[in-house]
């Protein structure tokens, strides 16, 4: 009962993929990191509303979040790195990756991270929270 088609709802997720050092203009490692992320995926599961006092204990009471997403079993393997579109649609090209404008900023960038995932025998919850992402 807990993960019925009728509840699901669309989004999509992109998997971590690891990072790459950013360089100056001179080709010297700059010490940062460009963290990246595979095309996004659709996916189907049971959104929360918005965050409630009931499932505040199931992550903790010191971890903040605004939705709670919840899967079968079958769940894809969402991570603590992934990131996600809820709220938005993200554009894409023709070969499945994030469209980018001119000066190479994303379109439609993420709007929810991923705080924390919670498995269990029968399901998993993923503790998620929005942010504003710029390109």
């Amino acid at each position: 009962m807990r993960c019925m088609n009728r509840n699901k709802v669309k989004f999509f997720y992109s998997l971590y993929e690891g990072r790459e050092p950013i360089t100056d203009e001179y080709g010297n490692v700059t010490g940062e990191y460009d963290v990246k992320h595979g095309n996004p995926t659709e996916g189907y599961a049971n959104i929360s509303a918005a965050k409630g006092e009931t499932q505040t204990r199931q992550f903790g009471e010191s971890e903040t979040y605004d939705k709670v997403i919840v899967m079968d079993n079958e769940a894809p393997p969402i991570d603590e790195y992934s990131v996600l579109w809820v709220d938005t649609v993200p554009q894409l090209n023709k070969d499945g990756s994030l469209a980018v404008d001119e000066e190479g900023n994303v379109l439609t960038p993420h709007d929810y991270i991923v705080k924390k995932v919670a498995k269990s025998l029968n399901n998993v919850s993923i503790a998620i929270s929005k942010v504003n992402v710029s390109g």
